[in-house]
């Protein structure tokens, strides 16, 4: 079989806008039959592996020694993007999270909150969720019957929740909200044109207003950690502040990108798997009188929400010597592409995959990743969206789509970018 991917499959996986529609699934679904290890070449773009089954994309997570985070960019990059990124940080990231680490690196960085959000821990955290849960049931029981559900909805309420549990105070809303979805959100249409509108600048310019911008969020998140130093606290940034690797206090860079990496990952991807589960619940009343009707469904029904709507849409490895992969040859250094909503619509996992079934035990889905890397948050994740549908559920009446629905665009974090609602809530 040729490696080679055919160029227009090819093209499309570098297209953010075909991450908005199904183009990307038609592309995944010929990989899947065709391909499921190709290799695409597009100018711009360094050469890439594209794993799109889902047994290879566990075997690859599995092997971490084999397939590294941190060699290369976790996310697919531009070519001329990449040179700048090295230029402005002197490696290929513009922060250095948990999701840019390898051993011995990443499972000492990991254990430092690994507690903080296993499940019984963020089983105590219900109370507050649940709270907070009601409160934007109650502000959608005021919004005359018709909202902007993302917009309104689904960007608030987890970003409310990651704040509460780093300590961060609600004042500084509009500030975490440019850091999830203005510098770590992808390539949507909007982000994109003021990209472009950056890039146009002459390069020392580009440079040092990117380098302005990465240092006003260093010095506000280490503002933050100096008084948790000075004055401890019960919450997540004082267990960042306060860490210790290998008898030294974590770094500030280190810090920053655990701050960072905290504040997207446990914001971005649960907006979007809740919105995906409302956009499911506006198309399909049968199903929304399913769960008034049995609420012991809303676990499944959460985790099919996930599966369906993928948030992370794919992260980038890095093989670290020659290795044979399925049925080819990974020369060392070559870069691979995880396809997690490819794997998660694998005819040869789930049946009628493109179907939003309730009735998937187990579901395999892969939406958290798998391996060392598996999602740290994905149990504060579910609790999140298990809260939010248990105290809107019974109250919503009805919902409809109340006009033209709108995905991101973005080969990276992907979901609903608008879901205009209209329903009758008690």
């Amino acid at each position: 079989m040729n490696e080679a991917i055919p160029d227009t499959i090819a093209r499309t996986l570098v297209d953010p806008s075909a991450y908005a529609d199904e183009r990307i699934h038609d592309a995944y679904r010929w990989l899947r039959a065709n391909n499921p290890l190709g290799r695409a070449a597009v100018p711009g773009f360094d050469p890439f592996w594209v794993v799109t089954r889902h047994a290879d994309i566990l075997e690859v997570s599995r092997q971490n020694a084999l397939f590294h985070n941190g060699d290369r960019s976790t996310t697919l990059t531009r070519q001329a993007d990449d040179a700048l990124v090295r230029k402005i940080t002197g490696s290929p990231h513009f922060v250095r999270s948990l999701v840019q680490m390898d051993a011995p690196d990443h499972p000492k960085y990991r254990a430092l909150t690994f507690k903080w959000f296993a499940p019984g821990s963020v089983k105590k955290l219900e109370d507050d969720i649940r709270r907070l849960a009601r409160q934007e049931v109650d502000r959608m029981a005021d919004m005359d019957g018709r909202c902007e559900f993302m917009a309104d909805v689904a960007l608030g309420y987890p970003l409310h929740v990651i704040m509460n549990i780093l300590g961060v105070p609600m004042a500084d809303k509009a500030k975490m909200l440019t850091l999830t979805q203005d510098i770590f959100g992808g390539q949507d249409v909007d982000k994109d044109k003021r990209a472009k509108k950056l890039a146009a600048l002459p390069g020392f310019i580009y440079r040092y207003l990117v380098k302005a911008f990465l240092a006003d969020f260093t010095k506000y998140f280490m503002k933050i950690a100096k008084d948790r130093r000075a004055n401890p606290r019960d919450d997540l940034a004082s267990v960042i502040a306060n860490a210790m690797i290998d008898g030294e206090p974590i770094s500030d860079r280190e810090a920053t990108g655990y701050f960072t990496i905290v504040a997207t990952a446990g914001h971005d991807t649960t907006s979007s798997s809740l919105a995906g589960g409302m956009g499911v619940l506006a198309r399909d009343p049968e199903l929304l009188e399913r769960l008034k009707a049995d609420p012991s469904l809303i676990p499944a029904f959460i985790e099919e929400a996930i599966r369906w709507t993928t948030p992370v849409k794919t992260f980038m490895r890095t093989a670290t010597e020659d290795t044979g992969f399925a049925g080819r040859r990974i020369a060392r250094g070559d870069w691979l592409m995880l396809c997690y909503a490819s794997g998660n619509r694998d005819e040869a996992v789930f049946d009628d995959p493109f179907a939003f079934r309730l009735d998937r035990k187990p579901n395999k889905q892969l939406a958290f990743g798998y391996g060392a890397h598996l999602c740290i948050g994905q149990h504060l994740a579910r609790l999140e969206l298990k809260c939010l549908f248990e105290e809107l559920l019974p109250r919503l009446k009805s919902v409809s789509l109340d006009g033209e629905t709108s995905f991101t665009h973005s080969w990276f974090v992907n979901g609903p970018r608008q879901l205009p609602l209209r329903f009758e809530i008690e």
